[in-house]
């Protein structure tokens, strides 16, 4: 889906691996290897290094404060796209899977998932699990939850997710089935992010319109939505009903400090606890500082170039490839990421391949386009292509140094090599029109793009390609690609899957469809009072805040 704070995109709801009930791809301990990234220069730079998580809590806590770049709009599941809403969202309402801290999938409401044939799957659901409303769930808030997100009506971000959705029934008071269309791979790894919530039928239907809004979500998860003041905070109360494992602390209170600059300082004073999404510029200081600890996790998250209009020059791939063999990227992750990350030629994590065969991944990222400079080739692939002189527009924003140095970035690269490369500035609250209005990139070549991927499967990110794709807005279109990405969409054999995904990787890298620059790890600080948030970006789905506790 579209997104967030540096257009760090949500992977696209609609497209997903296997899970617990069918069998995780991924282990904790391969997805979760730790790895050093280049220090970057100067005094006090921090070396990163990603972790598996940060150290459990030693008891209980009355409250703790959260610190949050943006409010979200809503509460509402079926728009849970960005950072904030699933930040908070994903510690009041559940999902019939769970994503893991180690970022596999295990039982979430649905005891069980099982798939007795290639288009059905079956969800047989927890007992006794209480709404915050009091009412138990049944089949029918199941059923009743899923449809709202195919209903064209409520246009749900993660209506893609359901596109091969023939048919939601009860077959039991607590087991539903999906009747998928044709077999979908991807579909029961979703049902782990917000795509897959149940929420009380009663509850929504009584909120009416201002459900997600005002008054509680009727969801089930550990915190029961509290006090919600406009631009300022919001409080979520600790459920005692719970299900599950009894939250530490007793309150959490997200407050929305939109300066960058302002919410490092809070997390220095104490005015905030702690924080995902550290402001890059800001590594340095807390990483130096004694007031806590900054942290760093899996983000399955690449940096791009989007490649926004292929009708000018960029619509010869010669002109594509003089950019990429131009751009500093080991520049950028200095300076941009602040050290923090690594240079890729790849648009798809590494981790996202970590429960593959050597083979596999050897072939997913052998051969890949160079990310070594070589300006006079660069220059000359432009003179070949008749595009020397040739006006390009880039995005730019102050949404955040990752999206403001990567655009100077591209600029300054395509000067070196005879492009006529213009930055056009758009004010941060404005950002995320691009992902979501075809109107806010007219005259715009390319930007800054930062994907997120919400399931670990190569496929979420190499779907963005499929002809039609929400994000592909150059408007790519390949009859073999498209074809190559159904049959690895309902291949449930995850070795018949990644050949598929590896030739995929292929194409979208050698056509540069973006241009990948780094990838780039998960971030939380937490000061000494807490401890237990995670480190990867599982954060989005997992109820994180109820491990969150004392640190002493």
């Amino acid at each position: 889906m579209t997104a967030p704070r540096s257009p760090r995109v949500h992977s696209r709801p609609g497209l997903p691996g296997r899970l617990a009930a069918t069998a995780a791809v991924l282990s904790a301990a391969a997805v979760l290897t730790a790895c050093a990234g280049p220090p970057r220069s100067g005094p006090g730079a921090p070396r990163y290094v990603l972790s598996a998580g940060t150290p459990r809590a030693r008891g209980d806590i009355d409250s703790f404060t959260w610190a949050l770049y943006a409010e979200p709009p809503t509460l509402d599941y079926t728009a849970a796209f960005d950072y904030p809403q699933n930040t908070i969202l994903s510690n009041v309402c559940e999902s019939l899977m769970r994503w893991t801290p180690g970022l596999t999938t295990e039982p979430g409401l649905a005891r069980k998932a099982s798939n007795p044939h290639p288009t059905t799957w079956v969800y047989d659901l927890r007992k006794g699990v209480r709404f915050h409303n009091g009412r138990l769930m049944t089949a029918d808030d199941v059923v009743f939850s899923l449809g709202r997100q195919m209903d064209p009506h409520n246009a749900a971000a993660w209506a893609q997710v359901f596109q091969n959705v023939a048919a939601v029934t009860k077959t039991g008071p607590l087991q539903v089935t999906v009747k998928l269309k044709k077999p979908d791979s991807q579909f029961p790894q979703y049902m782990a992010t917000a795509a897959g919530v149940v929420a009380s039928k009663a509850g929504i239907e009584a909120a009416g319109k201002d459900y997600g809004t005002s008054g509680g979500l009727a969801c089930t998860g550990p915190f029961k939505l509290g006090t919600w003041h406009k631009g300022q905070f919001i409080e979520l109360d600790r459920f005692d009903g719970y299900w599950g494992t009894r939250a530490r602390s007793g309150k959490v209170v997200f407050r929305f400090l939109t300066d960058a600059s302002g919410r490092t300082n809070a997390l220095l004073s104490g005015e905030a606890d702690g924080g995902f999404l550290i402001p890059t510029e800001s590594y340095a200081r807390l990483s130096r500082s004694s007031a806590g600890t900054l942290s760093f996790g899996e983000g399955l998250s690449t940096v791009n170039v989007d490649i926004t209009n292929m009708r000018g020059p960029l619509g010869d791939i010669r002109v594509r490839r003089a950019l990429s063999l131009a751009l500093d990227r080991s520049g950028f992750v200095k300076a941009g990421l602040s050290g923090a990350g690594t240079v890729t030629g790849s648009l798809t994590p590494r981790a996202a391949w970590a429960g593959s065969p050597r083979s596999v991944r050897k072939a997913a990222f052998d051969g890949l386009p160079p990310t070594t400079r070589d300006i006079d080739k660069a220059r000359a692939l432009v003179k070949e292509a008749g595009a020397t002189g040739k006006p390009l527009t880039v995005a730019t924003s102050s949404i955040g140094q990752d999206v403001s140095l990567l655009a100077t970035a591209v600029q300054a690269a395509g000067t070196r090599i005879g492009l006529d490369i213009r930055l056009k500035s758009i004010a941060p609250n404005a950002f995320t029109a691009l992902f979501t209005d075809p109107g806010a990139r007219a005259g715009i070549d390319m930007f800054p793009l930062t994907y997120y991927e919400s399931i670990t499967d190569p496929l979420d990110l190499l779907s963005n390609f499929r002809t039609g794709a929400s994000l592909n807005f150059a408007g790519y279109s390949d009859r073999h690609y498209d074809q190559l990405l159904d049959r690895a969409t309902a291949a449930y054999d995850p070795r018949r899957r990644l050949r598929d995904e590896t030739t995929l990787q292929k194409q979208a890298a050698d056509e540069l469809l973006w241009i990948p620059v780094a990838e780039w790890p998960s971030t939380v600080f937490q000061n000494k009072r807490i401890t237990g948030a995670p480190t990867t970006i599982a954060y989005m789905y997992y109820p994180w805040a109820a491990d969150v506790g004392a640190a002493r």
